[in-house]
């Protein structure tokens, strides 16, 4: 990915990311591991990586994604441009990991959708579900 996310993830966001995310049933999409400063975004049902993230610390605390890639198979991961990979990665971190409400993110995600895909009638809800899914609370 050209240009990653630019969010600082605060030491607390990191440590709970470092734990990871285990799709619990069918409507959850996304497994998420981290192996020392690299988290890896696996689709759930297929097991196929789709992100991989390295994140660095940042003066005066917190964390960066400073490098980032993702999947380029379209079979396996069907992205529609650089963008838009940076919203889904930004976006499943903070919504399926952290838990956040993400409403810009998810807006940004419909956007994007709408602008470059087939599926730019059908109702926001469907589009962030398809990509995104849900998110069981832990």
């Amino acid at each position: 990915m050209p240009e990653p996310p630019r969010r600082i993830w605060s030491d607390a966001d990191w440590e709970r990311i470092q734990l990871g995310y285990a799709a619990r049933d069918m409507d959850e999409k996304w497994n998420v591991f981290t192996e020392g400063e690299v988290v890896f975004l696996h689709r759930s049902w297929t097991g196929h990586g789709v992100f991989e993230a390295t994140f660095a610390p940042v003066d005066g605390g917190g964390r960066q994604i400073t490098r980032a890639v993702a999947e380029g198979d379209t079979d396996r991961y069907r992205s529609t441009d650089d963008a838009y990979d940076c919203v889904m990665l930004e976006l499943v971190l903070s919504a399926i990991v952290l838990g956040e409400p993400a409403t810009g993110l998810r807006s940004k995600l419909v956007e994007l959708t709408r602008r470059q895909s087939p599926s730019a009638d059908a109702p926001a809800g469907v589009i962030q579900h398809s990509a995104l899914g849900l998110r069981s609370d832990s």
